[in-house]
C-alpha cells in the first residue's frame, strides 16, 4: 500500500512538473509573438509596443497584461495605459480582453490630438477553425473630447456595444472565404458640437469574402485581396432617432480594380436637415439630405463610381483610392 501511494505521488509529481515546463515554454512562446508585434513598420502593418510586459496566469490561464501600450498605425498613434489578454488552457480558442482608459489619439500629419475615457472597456473572441464565430466588444460611460485646444468635449454616450457574427451558410471553404455580420449598438449618445440630443443609434452590417483563417490575415494587403475576391460591404440599416429627428440609411459598396469605392447609400430622414442647418451650409445639406417631400422627409441616393461621389446623378466630390 504504501508502495503504491510512493509510485502515484511519483506520477502526480511527474505530471505536474511536466505541465509546469510545458506552461512556462508557451509562456515565453506568447511574449516571443507580442514582442515581435513590436519590430512591424505601423505603415504595412500596426506596431504595438509595450513599456512593460508580463505573461501570468499560472496553471490554467495565460494572461498577457501590455503596460503603458502604444499603437502606431501611419501617422496615427493610440496610447493606452493598459490592455489584458486572458485565455484559458481548455480554451485557447476564446479569448477576453480589458482595456483601462483614457486612449490617447494623436496625428502627426494634422496635430490631431484627442482622448477617449470609459468605466469599462471589454471585448471577447471566439473562434472555430480559426474562424472568427463571434466578436463583441461592450464600453460603457464613454467620453470623447478633444484636446487641441484646451478640452472640448465630442460625443459621449452611457453604453456602446458592438459585435461580429459569423454567416455560416456563407462560409466557402473552397474558395476560403468567409462572412461577418456586424451589429453596433449605442445607447443616449450625445454630440454637443452639432447640438444632438441623447440619441439612440443602430447599425447592421455584412461583410464578405474576407479571408476565413485569420492567421492569413496581413500575408497579403487586405484590401486589394478584398476587392479581388469580390467582397461587398452590404448596409442593412444605419437607425437614429432621438425622439424629435430620425435617420435611416441601406445601401451597398464595393471596390473597384483601382481601389475607389462603388456602390449606392439611400438615406431617408426627418428633422435632421433642420438640426444640421448650422454645420452645414446649402447647397451640400441638400445635397447630402435631399429635398424634403410632402410629408417633411427627405430622401436621397448618394452614389459611388469611378471616384467620384454624387448626389444623385450630380457629382458633389472626388474620392481618394482606398489603395
Amino acid at each position: 500500500m504504501k508502495k503504491r501511494i510512493i509510485i502515484l505521488g511519483t506520477v502526480v509529481l511527474l505530471v505536474v512538473l511536466a505541465w509546469s515546463a510545458a506552461w512556462f515554454v508557451l509562456a515565453a512562446q506568447v511574449r516571443q509573438q507580442v514582442e515581435a508585434l513590436a519590430l512591424a513598420d505601423g505603415e504595412t502593418a500596426p506596431q504595438l509596443q509595450c513599456g512593460a510586459l508580463d505573461i501570468g496566469g499560472f496553471p490554467f490561464r495565460f494572461d498577457v497584461d501590455c503596460a503603458n501600450a502604444s499603437l502606431v498605425s501611419g501617422d496615427l498613434m493610440v496610447e493606452v495605459p493598459g490592455l489584458r489578454a486572458s485565455v484559458m488552457v481548455w480554451r485557447p480558442t476564446h479569448v477576453v480582453a480589458s482595456a483601462q482608459g483614457p486612449a490617447r489619439l494623436s496625428d502627426a500629419f494634422t496635430g490631431l490630438r484627442q482622448d477617449i475615457a470609459w468605466s469599462a472597456l471589454e471585448a471577447s473572441l471566439r473562434l472555430e477553425n480559426w474562424r472568427i464565430a463571434r466578436l463583441s466588444i461592450l464600453a460603457s460611460e464613454l467620453d470623447w473630447t478633444d484636446q487641441l485646444f484646451g478640452e472640448s468635449q465630442i460625443a459621449r454616450a452611457p453604453q456602446v456595444e458592438l459585435h461580429l457574427l459569423d454567416m455560416p451558410e456563407r462560409h466557402d471553404p473552397e474558395a476560403g472565404r468567409a462572412a461577418l455580420a456586424g451589429y453596433m449598438r449605442a445607447q443616449a449618445v450625445e454630440v454637443p458640437g452639432i447640438g444632438l440630443a441623447p440619441t439612440d443609434a443602430e447599425v447592421e452590417v455584412e461583410l464578405t469574402a474576407l479571408p476565413d483563417d485569420i492567421r492569413n490575415w496581413g500575408a497579403v494587403p487586405l484590401l486589394p485581396d478584398w476587392q479581388q475576391a469580390g467582397g461587398q460591404l452590404r448596409i442593412v440599416g444605419v437607425r437614429a432617432n432621438d425622439g424629435t429627428a430620425d435617420l435611416n440609411a441601406t445601401g451597398e459598396l464595393a471596390l473597384d480594380a483601382q481601389g475607389y469605392p462603388t456602390g449606392s447609400i439611400a438615406i431617408d430622414s426627418l428633422g435632421v436637415a433642420d438640426r444640421i442647418g448650422p454645420y452645414l451650409e446649402e447647397p451640400w445639406r441638400t445635397l447630402v439630405l435631399g429635398v424634403p417631400g410632402e410629408d417633411g422627409r427627405h430622401k436621397n441616393q448618394l452614389n459611388f463610381a469611378g471616384g467620384t461621389l454624387s448626389s444623385g446623378l450630380v457629382p458633389i466630390a472626388a474620392l481618394a483610392p482606398l489603395f
